[in-house]
């Protein structure tokens, strides 16, 4: 690949030898916590450690399900990013969600497997202070692949104790942690390690391997700090992929058999990042810079044999890349506009991607049959916003935005007709009006426009790689819409509740398909819904909260369904438990049929699990038992319906249900001590 130099902006951050002094403890209440007179917008909210290490979860990704409204599956290995649903779209891995851990993104442009790759899977959740998440292309500061919503993971800067763990489990479910800091005059080191292994319910084995790593230094107060962190993540792992549902009727496998036993996959990604913050009498700056290096070799079988009955119609995606980034902040306080309290903010934003190798191949266990095709990618970004927020009167302030894009794509292909560059720009406008508090009550409108990016393949391709027939490039970057109005209450002594009802406009679909190595045109799009979220702490000892969640998605000049649009989610659950003693919490999530045709005629099932935690504290010990998906449902996590064929089949192959079956009931039982 031609020399590209990604440009990683360097900031004039020193780590001095500061004193960290001991400050009060500070109780964050989560999504109970009172965001009235700070919240943008009604469906703009947070979640403590706390809520997040009192959760039973399966996987690693549904951590991001405390987000109301977002749902989390997975349809192959372990080891692959997860598949989210939100405010009718089908996010895939992660287009038109973003996802941060501080100022850091995991979205991946221009992915081997799909636009806006997002895998949490080097996260580990006891590291994680706090999780802020937002809705709707409402802010400034918020980018590309943010449409429906972004969560950002907040780390500990030192954590509150060291702790030990170690978790076993049916299906050969293991994992240990162990994570301190140590903190002197001069700073505070966290180190933490952690190690996993799981087989699943599978009948191959996914032989699931899993090392993270954390290394951070941090100099400073809650409110003056410099950190400087490295992560590190290396997995392996086999997969059963979707399977017709017609194999498991007919006898040929059952729900957790699989007809390819040679997919699987390996990744690993590590990365160096600053974060800083400092205040002075004017305001408030924040600034991070990154650097990384991510890798994925992905092998996978969807149709069978339809493609090459013989060898079957397995591929290969491969992903190799650096990428660096920098974001800074300011934002000044106490301001005047027209008379009236006025805080301005303004920051700017640049990312690049530097990706060698990035290729789609066909495969037979594993094996090279063919290259479709192979490219060298850079893509690089550059963006600029500032937002004012006035206090017109004590009942009244406003939040006016305007954020500018500019992005570059550098592509050569295996195909030459298919290299080439592009820039394209686009200008984002935002606009919040809130209204209150009155009674402990505050009214939201919300308006804006943003945009995800297209693959850059897709923006610079000209002839089909696998067939050779001419196509048309896609536009680089695609605008957006939306609207939202809302209310968010604590009239009621302990209960926080929010309903929000919103309006998306995507001006097309059109996304790079990354399992065919090329374009998939799709209309503009419209979404709309309304969600309902509760969050009710009567004592120190009880929880509850629900969260629903109801939209329509369709195509604007058709009137089509949106395949894999979610009408209806719910999730709740109660918590109880204190410091020390008995715990427990149980935990219900629902999503409902969706549609897998354009006319509806053909949907999915509708998928319903409770998982419970329970256990007990008793000074730095403490014992836990997780029972997940407690009721044994069959529910399927992902279902989808297209053309496959079997082994015997006729050529053309069979329209069918290919389901990803949700993992049976089992328990998983941690020892955990604290220091």
């Amino acid at each position: 690949m031609r020399a590209l130099c990604s440009l990683l902006i360097c900031l004039p951050l020193v780590l001095g030898a500061q004193e960290i002094p001991e400050l009060e403890a500070v109780v964050v209440e989560g999504k109970a916590e009172n965001l009235l007179g700070e919240a943008q917008s009604a469906s703009q909210g947070q979640s403590s450690a706390k809520e997040l290490q009192e959760r039973p979860f399966i996987r690693r990704g549904e951590l991001l399900e405390v987000v109301p409204g977002l749902i989390v599956t997975q349809h192959s290995g372990g080891g692959k990013a997860n598949q989210y649903f939100l405010r009718g779209f089908n996010l895939d891995h992660g287009t038109d969600f973003g996802i941060f851990v501080e100022g850091m993104p995991v979205n991946m442009r221009s992915h081997g497997h799909g636009q806006g790759y997002a895998d949490v899977n080097f996260i580990i959740p006891e590291l994680v202070e706090q999780l802020d998440y937002a809705k709707g292309p409402f802010y400034a500061e918020l980018g590309d692949f943010t449409t429906a919503g972004a969560a950002r993971f907040n780390l500990y800067r030192v954590l509150p104790q060291g702790i030990a763990s170690f978790t076993i489990g049916e299906n050969n479910f293991y994992r240990s942690l162990i994570a301190d800091s140590i903190v002197t005059d001069k700073g505070a080191l966290t180190l933490a390690l952690e190690y996993g292994y799981y087989d699943g319910p599978w009948a191959r084995p996914d032989q699931l391997q899993r090392w993270n790593g954390l290394i951070r230094y941090s100099v400073g107060d809650e409110f003056d700090f410099t950190s400087l962190t490295f992560m590190g993540y290396d997995s392996m792992w086999d997969a059963t992929d979707q399977v017709p549902q017609r194999a498991i009727q007919s006898g040929i496998i059952d729900r957790f058999g699989n007809l390819d036993s040679t997919v699987g996959g390996t990744s690993h990604r590590y990365s160096l990042s600053v974060d800083h913050r400092s205040e002075d009498a004017s305001g408030v700056t924040t600034a991070s810079a990154y650097v990384g290096t991510y890798h994925l070799d992905l092998f996978s079988n969807f149709t069978l044999f339809l493609d090459n009955p013989v060898r079957g119609d397995q591929f290969n995606q491969f992903d190799d890349r650096w990428f660096s980034g920098a974001n800074i902040q300011r934002t000044l306080q106490d301001l005047s506009l027209f008379d009236r309290p006025t805080e301005l903010t303004f920051g700017a934003q640049t990312q690049q991607d530097l990706i060698d190798g990035l290729a789609l191949g066909k495969t037979s266990a594993r094996e090279t049959i063919s290259t479709v095709r192979q490219d060298d990618v850079f893509e690089s970004s550059l963006g600029a916003y500032g937002q004012a927020e006035v206090r017109w009167t004590d009942w009244m302030r406003t939040q006016t935005g305007l954020r500018g894009d500019l992005y570059h794509f550098d592509v050569q292909s295996s195909l030459a007709a298919n290299s080439g560059n592009a820039w394209d720009t686009m200008v984002s406008p935002k606009l919040g009006l809130i209204l209150g508090p009155w009674n402990e009550t505050e009214f939201y409108l919300n308006g804006g426009t943003g945009f995800h990016s297209n693959d850059a393949r897709g923006v610079t391709t000209t002839i089909d790689p696998s067939t050779g027939d001419a196509v048309s490039p896609v536009p680089p970057l695609v605008r957006t819409y939306g609207a939202e109005t809302g209310i968010r209450t604590q009239r009621i002594e302990n209960l926080t509740s929010t309903l929000s009802l919103w309006y998306l406009q995507s001006d097309s679909e059109l996304v790079y398909v990354g399992d065919a190595g090329t374009n998939e045109p799709g209309d503009a799009s419209e979404r709309y819904g309304v969600e309902w979220s509760n969050y009710w702490r009567p004592s120190d000892l009880l929880a509850i909260d629900t969260e629903l969640s109801v939209s329509d998605a369709y195509f604007i000049p058709t009137g089509d369904l949106v395949e894999n649009s979610v009408p209806v989610t719910f999730s709740g659950g109660v918590t109880l438990g204190e410091a020390t003693g008995p715990f427990g919490t149980l935990r219900a999530r629902y999503f409902s049929p969706r549609p897998l045709s354009p006319d509806g005629s053909i949907e999915s099932k509708d998928a319903f699990q409770i998982s419970a935690r329970t256990g007990y504290r008793k000074g730095s010990w403490e014992v836990a038992l997780e029972a997940l998906n407690l009721l044994d449902a069959d529910d399927n996590d992902i279902e989808y319906f297209y053309t496959s064929r079997l082994q015997g089949e006729a050529a053309l192959g069979v329209d069918d249900f290919h389901v990803h079956a949700v993992e049976p009931r089992q328990l998983r039982l941690s020892f955990i001590y604290k220091w």
